[in-house]
């Protein structure tokens, strides 16, 4: 699991609903994801407030500062983006109510693809019990199904039936493409969790520790890869990333897998990534 816990609250700060799917590992970089699901719209900063930016920032610096301390953890980074850096998220015609959804995950994650399972919850349960301050809460099988779409339930169930077909596959085709340096082989979801792995020379730990090294990963259109340099216990190695065009829908949200090849520094693998993905597509599609 990649995505730790989900808070749904409102900008005044009335805590609505917290899960925590899983207790997140200790040493390690986490990001703590804002999704901003509110109506209202930024307006320019008076003189006030201006003047005022000081003591806002004391304050919001000090509320971070003993949460931090509170998960053991240190801040060494706040970012804060423009309107226009995030196209995906800009639409806010079809908000209506005063919404603030935070995850923390891994850094690895393609925050595009996390927005979108962010996206489906809020459309799906948390838009009809606007205002929060007096809605229900969450029953027991809405949490089900917040928990089963942060974790790729359905993305790990289409993997699991065809496992003795994927294992099959990854292991003939590390033999087969072993004097090319192929290493193992990963599937993950669409927002680059893994999902099982294909040979035997990588465990899951093995895995989140060459993802969180990778550095960041471009857009990668359907069909298509690209590549990337990373280290495991020090090693350098490189690492394929082959988006397919096969997947779970979810509530229409296509959620397509991708495929991670590791290989030894020196290797070239030339077609071998689509060649893969063409054998895994067929047993998954």
């Amino acid at each position: 699991m990649t995505i730790y816990n989900i808070s749904v609250i409102t900008s005044n700060g009335f805590p609505y609903y917290n899960l925590v799917v899983k207790k997140a590992p200790n040493g390690i970089k986490l990001y703590l994801r804002f999704f901003d699901f509110s109506k209202e719209e930024l307006k320019p900063q008076s003189d006030f407030e201006v003047s005022d930016s000081f003591e806002l920032n004391a304050g919001l610096v000090s509320a971070l500062f003993k949460f931090a301390r509170a998960m053991s953890k240190n801040i060494h980074v706040l970012e804060f983006n423009s309107d226009d850096s995030l196209d995906f998220e800009k639409d806010k015609t079809k908000f209506f109510g005063d919404v603030l959804i935070t995850c923390q995950t891994e850094s690895y994650l393609f925050h595009k693809s996390v927005y979108a399972k962010i996206k489906l919850i809020y459309d799906s349960l948390i838009t009809y019990k606007i205002p929060l301050e007096s809605a229900i809460e969450i029953l027991p099988v809405q949490e089900e199904k917040i928990y089963n779409i942060l974790t790729d339930f359905e993305a790990k169930s289409r993997v699991s039936e065809h496992k003795t077909q994927l294992k099959k596959l990854g292991n003939d085709f590390l033999r087969e493409m072993k004097n090319y340096g192929l290493r193992d082989v990963c599937i993950t979801s669409f927002d680059l969790s893994p999902i099982m792995i294909l040979g035997k020379k990588y465990s899951f730990d093995d895995i989140h520790e060459i993802l969180r090294n990778i550095g960041n990963v471009p857009e990668i259109p359907p069909l298509n890869w690209v590549y990337r340099q990373s280290t495991h216990t020090g090693e350098q190695i490189w690492v394929y990333i082959y988006k397919s065009d096969v997947g779970p829908t979810i509530e229409g949200l296509f959620e397509p897998y991708l495929y991670l090849l590791f290989c030894d520094l020196n290797s070239y693998l030339g077609e071998i990534p689509e060649v893969l993905g063409n054998k895994l597509n067929r047993i998954l599609s």
